[in-house]
């Protein structure tokens, strides 16, 4: 039961960590701001490298991501 009660409690921490990633936005916070809180909310949420980056550029600053959108070489990752 107990394994059983750990598994649950952990599922659970996972959503919440999803639920934090997908509330997450930079507003006026300096990139490598938003950049650590996202790093520090991801830890724990299980999600895969891509699913980080696409939530990641949902929640950057609408003028920030248009001009990465159209960069010659877009990031690939939240490190670039």
């Amino acid at each position: 039961m107990a394994v059983i009660k750990k598994e649950f409690e952990r599922g659970e921490e996972e959503l919440m960590k999803v639920a934090e990633l997908k509330k997450l936005e930079q507003g006026r916070k300096l990139m490598e701001e938003f950049v650590q809180e996202s790093k520090k909310v991801a830890r724990g949420s299980r999600y895969e490298e891509k699913l980080l980056v696409e939530e990641f550029k949902r929640g950057i600053n609408r003028v920030i991501r248009r001009k990465l959108i159209k960069a010659e070489q877009p990031p690939t990752s939240i490190e670039q």
